[in-house]
């Protein structure tokens, strides 16, 4: 039988042992299995340093990664800004992978390294295994062992072609991240393995396809393509993946850059549905460890004082500062998320009859399955919009503001009525939409047969245009990959063209 006053003293400690973190690892794991009905991977937890801490930052919590500049500045600029007070430190840091990997900072309390296991280890661990984002575009099992397969082969690049060739290739490629990865098209899982295979394979055929002959023939002897396929449009439909095109069907790129293009695009396919569940992540992982630190209470294995503690940290987290605090910086995601999960168990146990009228399909539900059912099957937007209430709008006291640019007034366009629920709704789902702040551009033709030049084509959404200056920089970066001219189209709803940057 456990003896749950050794845990209570254990965990009143002000200072915590290994001992301590075994304990809450098994007692949260437990609770989280059988209480709450998590299904999460292993638990790797790390406990780091401040500088550890920094340099995960820098990696952007990966273990390890591929040598590259930003890196290194990012890390530094981090460690300056904290080293003289203008920054703090996360108290944990998680990845999606298997086992899933956690780095505490050493200097956290008894009760922090609790609160941020219940969170990381159950909650986060939990969302990346189970919802549908990681699940068809992430491979937790592989992430660790590609990374060391890009490390080590961008080392060789680096010792083939030289650190400057290199890292001219990784600038343009890491300016179009957000244009390399696949919205629609599930991706590959990730193998090291299959990687270093396909390398093999690529050189093999390259060997044995080269014949020295073909370069002696007369023009007019060498085979000719068809004439339909000579006026073909390439791609036959438009690719949102710019750095997927380019990797694939650059005409003269070497097969080195090719890999380089590829690798920094499954990195940035692995970080897109991170982008895509800020709240809902944030939110899940806040509210199992809620949840499940105030059961340990309930089951005797905490007392008081760590409660009290718990209140404190608990509260700054899903504080929200009001739109004229000096600290206010958008929407907490942590409070908007755990809000809208508390709100769920809220309907399905205590409805209210605007309840009834707004969210039928959750009355006298198991709140337990539908929290679980929402976290699994939506992303941000999807789920703003379909669980946010208006007994959370109110209570976070949200309404919309129209700006018009003709205007020298703002607007209040939605307050607190029925209309106005639903407009503050849309709106907010909008801002977690990938197009709110990725511009859609996508691959229209190549003119394959005269100058290979790339055309480009963006679709204005919502009357956001491009930047000049920065459409012109990210043409640079795609001519600079490409080795031909390119041509970047913006387009109106009514498809006409109203803004054109060339790059020749």
């Amino acid at each position: 039988m456990e003896n749950k006053e050794h845990y209570k003293k254990l965990f009143s400690s002000s200072n915590w042992e290994y001992e301590t973190l075994k304990a809450a690892d098994e007692i949260t794991s437990k609770i989280g299995r059988e209480k709450f009905k998590l299904s999460t991977y292993p638990n790797q937890i790390e406990i780091v340093t401040s500088e550890q801490m920094l340099d995960a930052y820098s990696l952007i919590g990966l273990p390890t990664s591929y040598p590259y500049w930003k890196f290194g500045k990012d890390f530094v600029v981090n460690q300056n800004n904290y080293s003289k007070g203008r920054q703090a430190l996360s108290y944990e840091m998680v990845i999606n992978s298997n086992p899933c990997i956690s780095y505490n900072m050493e200097n956290n309390s008894t009760t922090m390294m609790v609160l941020v296991i219940a969170h990381a280890c159950q909650g986060h661990n939990a969302f990346f295994k189970n919802n549908y984002m990681f699940k068809d575009w992430t491979s937790a099992d592989s992430i660790i062992d590609y990374m060391v397969f890009a490390r080590d082969y961008v080392l060789r690049c680096e010792e083939d072609f030289s650190h400057g060739e290199v890292e001219a290739v990784l600038d343009a490629c890491h300016a179009l991240m957000n244009h390399g990865v696949d919205k629609y098209k599930k991706p590959q899982k990730l193998s090291a393995t299959r990687e270093r295979n396909r390398l093999k394979r690529l050189a093999d055929v390259k060997r044995q396809n080269y014949n020295e002959l073909w370069r002696t023939l007369p023009v007019d002897l060498i085979p000719q393509k068809k004439e339909d396929e000579e006026h073909a449009k390439f791609p036959i439909e438009p690719e949102e993946n710019i750095l997927y095109f380019i990797e694939k069907n650059a005409p003269t790129l070497p097969i080195w850059k090719r890999e380089l293009i590829r690798i920094v695009r499954k990195v940035a396919q692995y970080f897109y549905p991170q982008g895509m569940t800020k709240v809902m992540n944030e939110g899940f992982a806040t509210f199992m460890h809620y949840h499940i630190i105030n059961e340990m209470f309930e089951q005797g294995y905490i007392d008081d004082g760590f409660m009290l503690e718990f209140i404190h940290s608990h509260s700054s987290v899903v504080f929200q500062p009001e739109f004229n605090s000096p600290y206010f910086s958008g929407i907490n995601p942590y409070a908007l998320g755990f809000n809208i999960f508390m709100d769920i168990k809220r309907i399905c146990q205590d409805p209210t009859e605007e309840d009834r009228k707004w969210f039928p399909n959750l009355i006298g539900k198991n709140w337990l399955d539908e929290v679980h059912y929402a976290m699994e099957n939506f992303r941000d937007d999807s789920f703003v919009l379909q669980y946010l209430s208006p007994k959370v709008i109110r209570d976070m006291r949200l309404f919309l503001i129209a700006d018009f640019e003709e205007e020298e007034e703002y607007e209040i366009s939605a307050i607190h009525n029925e209309r106005g629920y639903r407009k503050i709704r849309e709106a907010l789902s909008d801002q977690y939409k990938r197009a709110f702040y990725v511009p859609d551009i996508q691959v229209d033709k190549v003119d394959l047969h005269t100058t290979s030049k790339l055309h480009l084509v963006h679709q204005i959404v919502d009357d956001k245009r491009l930047d000049p200056r920065e459409a012109q920089s990210t043409l640079e970066h795609v001519r600079y990959l490409w080795e031909f001219p390119v041509e970047l189209t913006s387009k109106n709803k009514l498809g006409i063209n109203e803004e054109v940057y060339q790059c020749d």
